[in-house]
Parts: structure tokens; C-alpha cells; sequence
């Protein structure tokens, strides 16, 4: 395994051999990728072509760029969660190259493997199913592990120390802006009330509180937790910060020709992808409206029913 570091605090891994067996990490992963045929449609992945796929996750995507491009071509992967990046080790040996980074670092790590520009990138911003399902990290409503929701354990501060630590009005302003709730002055108050009895430490504590506190809105199966885990989660990660960055910085890593997709699922990330390729002219927007999953994709993968795709070309 050669790693290579850099100037920013994070590891580049290029997995040339297997890595030493973890016990928290397995080889399997239990996440679907989302829009799988529209996404190898629009991003043209063929033979002999780079692609980037810069939300590695459970390797989904990956897996399918992998068959495609061949042994001519060049799958890149990236996560800032170094778990996954270590499933992915195992699981791909050295048939890609995979990078404990931010994806808003891909021009640094194309510098790193000396490559000008790639074919193709994908980015989804959306958890994967293998973070839901670790219950140290406090994704999942249920967790009994402390509320982290970091993708970098090394990084940041955790969820839990954010409520601990931030004034009620600053609470209100994460939950209402990140979160979008409507509710989010009543929330932060019930948090502040609530630490000053016993801190909330797991997500099952949070996920508790907002639910005596939020009413769960009628005909709408949605969880009154939804969106304080949503707002807590973009908060630690600086998730739209990121985001905006990369939305400056990875049309310039594409040939001309070269095609960028990315999934959201919350009007907050649509709406910055839509307006940053409208202001790019770099690019030529491909899918005017986003698209959306099938009825049958929805049904067999309840995930996916928030997602939007939206795929620019580079043309300048």
C-alpha cells in the first residue's frame, strides 16, 4: 500500500496491494447505487476513459465504472469517510485508485497521479447505506452509539459536542438554515432544556426529543427527526461549504467532452448545483429538468426516492 501525503491534513491511499484486515470494516457492502443506468448513459463511461468517482460510499458506482472502462481505463475514487475507503481496498485490490479525500481536493489528487483532466465524475451527496447501518457513527435515528455524523471521525467535532457546546440561537440557525424546519427556535429551546438535565449524547436521544417535540405532520411518513439529523449532519461536515467548492473546482478537472453528474437529495444541494451550472460557461447543462428514479427503482429502493440527477458537459 503506498501512501502518499500532502500538503492538507488527510491521506491519499493508492491501494497497490491488500491492506491489513480491520476489525470494523467489512468487505461487503449493503448499499444499492442510486440511478445506476441513467448515470452510465449520461457519463458515457466506455472503454479507455477516466472516470472520477468522488463519493466513493459502498463502491456501488464504482463497480460499474470498473466494468466498463477496462483495464485501458482509470476508475478514481474518493470519500471522506476512510472507512469505506478501506472496504473499498479490500474489495478492489488494485483495480482502482482510491483516496481518503474530500472531492473538493480532486485537482490535488490528479496533480499527485499526474493527470491533467478525466473523462467523467460523479458526485453522490447522499449517505450510504453502510454508514446508516454503523451504529457507533449515530446516522440512524436508532443508533445507541454517540451522535457523531461525521464522514471523517478525525475531523471536526461530533454532532453531540455541537449541542453541547452551541448557544440556543445558533442552534436555531443550523436546524432552520441546513434543516429547513420550521420548528427549529422550539427545537433548539427543548435541547438547551434538555443538556441542562442530561447532555444528548446518541442519536436515539435526539431522535427521542424531537419527536415529543416536532408533530409528526399528517399523511407524510417522514420522521420528525428528519431534518435536525439533516441540518446537525451538514453542519459538522460543512457539507454545502464543500460542495460550493467543488462546484468551482472539478468542471476544470474534465476534458473538453467530459461530463459531471450529481445526485442530491435536499432542495439545499439541488439548488446550488442547478445555479452553479447555469453560471458556469464551462459547461452545457444535459438534463434541463433533474431527473428523478423510476416507480419501480423507488419501490425497490426506498432511498432513492428524493433523488435528483443533474449531468453538465465541459465545452469551453
Amino acid at each position: 500500500m503506498k501512501v502518499v501525503r500532502l500538503s492538507r491534513q488527510w491521506l491519499s491511499i493508492i491501494y497497490q496491494k491488500p491492506i491489513q484486515e480491520h476489525e470494523k470494516v467489512s468487505e461487503e457492502s449493503i448499499h444499492i447505487p442510486i440511478m445506476p443506468n441513467e448515470i452510465m448513459d449520461l457519463l458515457q463511461v466506455q472503454a479507455g476513459k477516466t472516470i472520477v468517482d468522488g463519493t466513493f460510499g459502498g463502491g456501488g458506482h464504482s463497480a460499474l465504472f470498473l466494468e466498463h472502462v477496462g483495464a485501458e481505463g482509470l476508475l478514481i475514487g474518493l470519500d471522506r469517510d476512510p472507512l469505506a475507503i478501506e472496504r473499498g481496498g479490500k474489495r478492489f485490490l488494485d483495480s482502482a485508485s482510491l483516496h481518503a479525500a474530500n472531492y473538493a481536493d480532486l485537482p490535488e489528487i490528479l496533480d499527485v497521479l499526474k493527470i491533467e483532466s478525466v473523462d467523467g465524475i460523479l458526485l453522490d451527496l447522499g449517505l450510504s447505506s453502510d454508514q446508516l447501518a454503523d451504529n457507533e457513527r449515530g446516522f440512524s435515528y436508532h443508533a445507541e452509539g454517540d451522535l457523531d455524523l461525521r464522514f471523517n471521525p478525525n475531523e471536526g467535532l461530533p454532532a453531540w459536542k455541537l449541542l453541547e457546546k452551541a448557544n440556543e440561537k445558533n442552534l436555531a440557525n443550523i436546524i432552520y438554515d441546513f434543516g429547513e424546519e420550521r420548528m427549529s427556535r422550539v427545537i433548539a429551546r427543548r435541547i438547551c432544556e434538555q443538556r441542562r438535565v442530561r447532555p444528548i449524547r446518541t442519536a436515539d436521544d435526539l431522535a427521542q426529543l424531537l419527536r415529543r417535540t416536532v408533530p409528526r405532520s399528517k399523511n407524510h411518513s417522514i420522521d420528525p427527526a428528519t431534518r435536525t439529523f439533516q441540518a446537525l449532519r451538514i453542519a459538522v461536515n460543512e457539507e454545502l461549504k464543500w460542495l460550493q467548492v467543488a462546484l468551482k473546482r472539478l468542471p476544470g478537472c474534465l476534458n473538453i467532452g467530459g461530463r459531471i453528474a450529481i445526485l442530491s437529495f435536499h432542495s439545499l444541494e439541488d439548488r446550488m448545483v442547478k445555479q452553479a451550472f447555469l453560471a458556469d460557461e464551462r459547461l452545457k447543462i444535459l438534463t434541463k429538468k433533474p431527473l428523478r428514479p423510476s416507480e419501480e427503482e423507488e419501490q425497490t429502493n426506498s432511498r432513492s426516492r428524493s433523488a435528483k440527477l443533474r449531468v453538465a458537459e465541459r465545452v469551453r
